[in-house]
């Protein structure tokens, strides 16, 4: 049975979502090579089966699960016997607490310091769709919002700290093996990869050095 992913795509073929990642990253952890298909910000026809408007969306078979934690579970539930994403039913509760600490405490900030970098690395018919959804998110102009990078890559960093602490005891977030924990704060900064030149893990050792070798295990250059 085949698997396939639709995920965000800008210009040069870049893939800059991180719930995209994440869900690329559990396929890979479960052993699946899907058919990655790419789509745009306004070409929402592409998923209409989903019965949604967002990536990401996995097809398998006869079912359609969007949502990158949604796909997670999905992928748990229907490959029991591939690595666990989790490792049981307790470290699912967690890593659900770990998917909304990044999602609130990470990602919302990291997308206003990336706003305008990402807006340029979108196809020029996406552009005026993101700006106009985005600067209603924000209540402000991208320009602006990314204006102030300095203050929230220092807040970052302080909202990080758990997280150095923890790497400085253990290989991995899930410990010995990577897990899903890993693919959610993977997935972030494998999207700012993608469309920016900034590199917020620049000063940070235990961080930097822990995406590098996920990222090395998972095959992404």
């Amino acid at each position: 049975m085949s698997v396939e992913l639709f995920e965000l795509a800008g210009t040069d073929d870049r893939r800059f979502s991180p719930y995209c990642w994440r869900s690329r990253f559990a396929l890979a952890h479960k052993g699946l090579k899907p058919r990655i298909t790419a789509i745009r910000y306004t070409d929402k026809a592409a998923i209409a089966f989903s019965g949604q408007d967002k990536v990401p969306v996995v097809a398998d078979g006869e079912r359609v699960v969007s949502d990158s934690w949604a796909i997670a579970c999905y992928l748990e539930e229907r490959y029991p016997h591939a690595p666990s994403l989790f490792g049981g039913e307790g470290g699912r509760q967690l890593a659900h607490f770990f998917n909304l600490w990044c999602d609130t405490q990470i990602n919302a900030r990291l997308v206003r310091a990336v706003a305008l970098d990402l807006h340029d690395r979108l196809q020029p018919e996406d552009r005026s769709y993101f700006r106009r959804t985005r600067e209603q998110r924000f209540g402000m102009r991208l320009e602006d919002a990314q204006a102030e990078r300095p203050r929230l890559l220092e807040e970052i960093h302080q909202a990080l700290s758990p997280v150095r602490a923890l790497l400085a005891e253990q290989a991995w977030l899930h410990g010995e093996t990577p897990a899903y924990a890993d693919y959610i704060l993977l997935g972030t900064f494998q999207w700012i990869r993608a469309i920016s030149a900034l590199d917020p893990l620049a000063d940070d050792r235990p961080l930097r050095n822990w995406r590098e070798r996920g990222l090395a295990r998972l095959g992404v250059a």
